[in-house]
């Protein structure tokens, strides 16, 4: 089976993330979509980062409805900070009978050299890279491991909704509703 890791805090997940999901499996041939939650990105300061077990069952509740998409907590046994090529090849030795694609968002392509062993991710898995609102152009446009697939252009971010929650304004329509609910049980990002 031909499977999309999909990399990502997901502080909290978002209609976004789940429509770029949906589309990488609905238009490529991708069988099922990986949500990896990552408890630390190297490359992120973690100050707002809610605890990485909390953003897994977010995860969870968000996809629970589609049989194409799972969550991983493969990272939450890793050492910390967590490289994306340690991961790939963890998944990989886990799963020998899957094949793998990183799924990214085309904005990440200007820092992907700056990544762990980034010209072995590209041997490794490949890229499966959707647009991103404000993307330069980069190096990678003609690479032979770099697809880029039609997805809709979504500006939705993470650090709008915590603030959001943390206003008190709704965040309705911005994460689906047992996301919203278990952020409202728990009290998260208040």
């Amino acid at each position: 089976m031909k499977i999309g890791l999909f990399f990502g805090s997901f502080n909290p997940i978002h209609i976004g993330h789940l429509i770029i999901a949906n589309s990488m499996q609905a238009t490529t041939d991708l069988e099922q979509i990986w949500f990896v939650v990552s408890p630390q990105n190297p490359f992120k300061k973690n100050s707002s980062l809610l605890h990485e077990f909390d953003r897994f069952d977010l995860v969870e509740r968000a996809i629970s409805d589609n049989p194409a998409f799972r969550a991983s907590d493969v990272e939450f046994h890793m050492p910390k900070p967590s490289y994306t090529i340690d991961t790939l090849i963890r998944i990989q030795e886990k799963f020998p009978q899957h094949e793998f694609r990183l799924i990214m968002g085309e904005d990440n392509l200007a820092q992907f050299p700056n990544w762990k062993n980034y010209e072995q991710i590209l041997e490794y898995t490949g890229l499966y890279v959707y647009p991103r609102p404000g993307s330069k152009p980069h190096a990678f446009a003609n690479h032979k491991a770099v697809r880029f697939v039609e997805a809709p252009l979504l500006d939705i971010s993470a650090t709008f909704i915590r603030s959001a929650i943390k206003k008190g304004i709704s965040i309705k329509y911005l994460v689906p509703e047992p996301v919203e609910q278990l952020i409202k049980i728990r009290k998260f990002y208040q």
